[in-house]
Formats: C-alpha cells, sequence, structure tokens
C-alpha cells in the first residue's frame, strides 16, 4: 500500500502549480507509506507528482518514486503491484530498452513508452497510477480492475488533482468541500458509494477497470479497458483441497503472480506456501 498524488495545471489561464500543496496532499497519506517520500515538478511547474512509499519489490532507492524515465519524458507515480512485470519486463527488454532498477514501477514506464494507454490491457495486479507525458503534454491514469487500489481526482475546470484518498485531496486546500447530495443519499441509502461518487461535488472515483487522460483540452471521460487475461492452467496439486477456500479448488482457474521482496511474516497464512512471498495464487475460471 502506498499513497499517491498529484497536480496537473493544464488551462492556460490556471495558476503554476503549488509544491507545499502538492507536499501537504502527499503527506497525509503518510501512513499509507511510512518507507519513504518524494516528489517531482515539472520544470515549468505546470505538473506535480507525490508518492509515498511501502517498499515490497527493489527496496532500494532505485525503486523510490516519483520515477522518471531515462530522457526525463515520461514520469510515473505508482501504487500497487504489478504481478506479471518480470514477463513484461522480458517482452520489453527483447526490444531494446534498458532498464535501470528491479522495480515494477519501471516497467510502467517503458510499457507506456511502447504501447501508450494501450498497455493497460496487458497488466495483471492491483494498481493505481498516473504517467505524465512530457512529449505530448497529457496525463495517463489507470486503475485495477477489480478496483482494489483507490483513486480519486478532481477538476475545477482549469487545474486537474487525484490522490489514493478522499481526505488527502481536501488536506490539500485547493478543492471546493461543497457536499455531494447525491452521494450522502447514496451512502445513507446504501451504506457506501457506487463509483464515481463521493460526498463532495468535485471529488470523483476513477471507477475499476477505467483509465483516464488529461491534456490541455482537461479530464477526458474515463475509458474502461478490458483486461487480457492468461491462458487457463490446472491447478497445482498441493493446493487441490486446500482448506484456503474455494479459490484452490477449481479444475480450472486464471493465475496471477504475487510477488514480493520482502519477507513474510511467520503467522501469515501465505507463508506456508513461500516464506519469500513468491506466491502463485488461483482465481476460478
Amino acid at each position: 500500500m502506498c499513497g499517491i498524488n498529484g497536480i496537473l495545471a493544464y488551462h492556460d489561464a490556471a495558476s503554476a502549480i503549488s509544491r507545499t500543496e502538492l507536499i501537504r496532499t502527499r503527506d497525509h497519506m503518510a501512513r499509507r507509506g511510512p518507507d519513504g517520500k518524494g516528489e517531482w515538478v515539472s520544470p515549468d511547474a505546470r505538473c506535480g507528482f507525490g508518492h509515498r512509499r511501502l517498499s515490497i519489490i527493489d527496496l532500494s532507492e532505485g525503486g523510490a518514486q516519483p520515477m522518471a524515465n531515462a530522457d526525463g519524458t515520461l514520469v510515473v507515480t505508482f501504487n500497487g503491484e504489478i504481478y506479471n512485470y518480470r514477463e513484461l519486463r522480458r517482452s520489453l527488454e527483447a526490444k531494446g530498452y534498458t532498464f535501470r532498477s528491479h522495480s515494477d514501477t519501471e516497467v510502467l514506464l517503458h510499457l507506456y513508452a511502447d504501447k501508450g494507454p494501450d498497455m493497460a490491457h496487458d497488466l495483471r495486479g492491483m494498481f493505481a497510477f498516473a504517467i505524465w507525458d512530457g512529449r505530448k503534454r497529457q496525463m495517463f491514469l489507470a486503475r485495477d480492475p477489480l478496483g482494489i487500489k483507490p483513486l480519486y481526482y478532481a477538476d475545477d475546470g482549469r487545474t486537474f488533482r487525484f490522490a489514493s484518498q478522499v481526505k488527502a485531496l481536501l488536506a490539500g486546500g485547493g478543492i471546493d468541500e461543497a457536499r455531494d447530495p447525491a452521494g450522502v443519499v447514496s451512502f445513507y441509502l446504501l451504506g457506501s458509494l457506487p463509483e464515481p461518487l463521493s460526498l463532495y461535488k468535485q471529488i470523483k472515483a476513477l471507477p475499476a477497470g477505467h483509465t483516464m487522460t488529461v491534456t490541455s483540452s482537461g479530464a477526458a471521460p474515463p475509458r474502461r479497458y478490458p483486461m487480457r487475461l492468461p491462458k487457463s492452467m490446472p491447478v497445482p496439486r498441493r493446493l487441490r483441497g486446500s482448506p484456503s477456500g474455494p479459490i484452490a479448488t477449481p479444475v480450472r482457474a486464471k493465475h496471477f503472480w504475487i510477488v514480493s521482496d520482502t519477507t513474510l511474516s511467520p503467522t501469515c497464512p501465505l507463508a506456508r506456501f513461500s516464506p519469500q512471498a513468491s506466491i502463485q495464487a488461483h482465481w476460478s475460471a
């Protein structure tokens, strides 16, 4: 779990972004990322990213964020984990892309450089991220298909803001706090908020399984993307009949890799499969 945030002053009439607001929003999410923090602001002060880090993959400073590519034209802030990042990395290396770290974050940068917004189709994992494309002067955001990782945004017609938490956006001080009657009613009737609603008029959730692009014309409507699932494969014998529940019992399953460079606690139920947390989880087909 990490905390991400950013600001883009996309309209010509918008003021340059406030580094103070960027950091204030970021540090409101300190509990989401106790292992490190970072911020990046573009040379023209029109775009900025913040990040609070919980180290999972590549525990070195090479995995610190926000992360830029070699020429600085792409910058990413990322929360989550890409389960198939090793497979994607091998494919990108075969195309000539060079990596400077062992993180899944850097894979996102090169995958975007290779495929643009279509990159989302190839990702398997839980994620929410934003990429600044300096050449095209646009921001690309994406959220995983199951909505495991949160991502909220606000657009006042001149400046676009996003963060992992609603309260973090409010803490920045640049957002109108007027309540959204539809959100309030939904919360009391349903006990939850259907996406994209929040309790505030100006704040929306990027729906699960959607991407969004923000250009000088503003934020385009969120777009749903289909995820390319791996081929079906049989469940390993060691997981058949496991007391871990129904995800381990189907004859056919979709497989995902949950990967970490940290060691699991002996008390963690997953530790019996692998103390080093390189775990193959199987989801029903």
